[in-house]
C-alpha cells in the first residue's frame, strides 16, 4: 500500500514538473501572429468577457490542460493509420510511399525490437537473472521505440532535404531570373534549370513541369510545389513570381532579391548556431579546463606551505 502511494505522489510530482517544463516560454516557438502582434497598431474591440469563456466547466484547469491536450491531439494524429499529417510528410521527404506502406514498415520496425528484447531476455532467463515486470516493460518500450524510431528518422530525412533544398535555391533562383533576362518565359526558364540541375529542388521544378504539360496551369502547379515544400522562402518564391505574372512586374529582380533573401537567412541561422554553439562550450570549459587550471595554480602553493609546517 505504502508503495502504490508512493508511486502515485511520484506521478503526480513528475506529471506536474513536466507541464511546468513544456509551458516555459524557451520550449514553445512564438507564432508569427505572436511576433508581429506588438509591431501593429490595431485595436481589439472584442469583449474580454468572451475570452474568459471556458469550453468545458473545469475553470482554469481547462485553460491549463488544453494547450497541452491539443499539442497530444496533434502529435498522436502523426500515427493515425489514415493521417493527411503523415501523407504531408512523406512528400516533404520526396518519398513516392503511400501511408499505410509507411505504417507497414514502422510495424516491421517494432516488430524486429519487440524480437530483439525478446531474444534477449529469453538468454537472461536461461542464465537465471529474471524480472517479470522489467522485462514487460523492455518488451513493449522496445516495440514501441523501434515503431517511434522509423518516425524520428523521417523527420530527419525532411529536414537534411529542406537543408538541401534550401541550400540549391540562391543558385537556382538566380539562374532562372537570367533566363527570364535573356527573353525566355517563366515555363522556359524552369526547363532550362530541369536540364542543367540538378538535387532536390530540381527534381520538384521538374514535377512541376509535369504537371504544366499534363494540363494544370503555372501558378497552380506551382502552388502545389509550395504546399508541398512548405518553406517560407518557397512561399515568397511562388507569390512574388505569382504577382509579377499577374502585375506585369519584372519578374528578373523579384527572382534576384528572394534569392538574396535567402543567402541572407543562411548567414542569420548561421550566426545563431554559432552563437549556439559558444554558449555550448562554455560547459566544458567552466566545468572541465577551469577546474583544472585553478587546480595547477594552487596545488604548487598548498604543497609548500605543507612543506613549511
Amino acid at each position: 500500500m505504502e508503495f502504490a502511494l508512493a508511486a502515485l505522489v511520484g506521478a503526480c510530482l513528475g506529471s506536474g514538473l513536466w507541464l511546468i517544463f513544456v509551458r516555459l516560454p524557451i520550449m514553445r516557438q512564438p507564432r508569427f501572429v505572436e511576433r508581429i502582434a506588438p509591431q501593429l497598431k490595431s485595436v481589439d474591440v472584442s469583449s474580454r468577457l468572451l475570452h474568459a469563456q471556458t469550453v468545458t466547466p473545469f475553470g482554469p484547469l481547462e485553460r491549463i490542460i488544453r494547450p497541452v491536450a491539443r499539442d497530444a491531439v496533434t502529435w498522436l494524429n502523426r500515427f493515425s493509420p489514415a493521417s493527411s499529417v503523415l501523407a504531408r510528410r512523406l512528400e516533404q521527404a520526396g518519398r513516392s510511399q503511400s501511408v499505410l506502406d509507411f505504417r507497414a514498415e514502422q510495424i516491421i520496425w517494432g516488430s524486429i525490437g519487440l524480437a530483439a528484447s525478446t531474444t534477449i531476455l529469453l538468454t537472461l532467463a536461461a542464465s537465471g537473472s529474471f524480472n517479470v515486470m522489467l522485462a514487460i516493460l523492455i518488451v513493449f518500450g522496445s516495440a514501441a521505440g523501434g515503431y517511434l524510431l522509423r518516425d524520428y528518422l523521417l523527420g530527419a530525412q525532411i529536414r537534411k532535404r529542406e537543408s538541401r533544398i534550401l541550400a540549391e535555391f540562391p543558385s537556382l533562383a538566380e539562374l532562372m531570373a537570367l533566363a527570364v533576362s535573356a527573353g525566355e518565359s517563366a515555363t522556359g526558364a524552369l526547363e532550362r534549370i530541369c536540364r542543367t540541375g540538378h538535387g532536390e529542388l530540381t527534381k520538384e521544378f521538374a514535377r512541376v513541369l509535369a504537371e504544366t504539360r499534363a494540363g494544370t496551369p503555372l501558378m497552380q502547379s506551382l502552388q502545389n510545389f509550395s504546399n508541398r515544400t512548405q518553406l517560407a522562402p518557397l512561399v515568397r518564391f511562388v507569390d512574388g513570381i505569382s504577382v509579377a505574372v499577374e502585375r506585369g512586374t519584372p519578374l528578373a529582380d523579384v527572382l534576384r532579391a528572394q534569392a538574396q533573401d535567402v543567402r541572407d537567412l543562411s548567414k542569420r541561422e548561421l550566426m545563431e548556431s554559432a552563437g549556439r554553439k559558444e554558449i555550448a562550450m562554455m560547459v566544458p570549459l567552466v566545468f572541465g579546463v577551469l577546474p583544472l587550471t585553478v587546480l595547477f595554480a594552487v596545488y604548487p602553493g598548498i604543497a609548500l606551505i605543507n612543506l613549511g609546517l
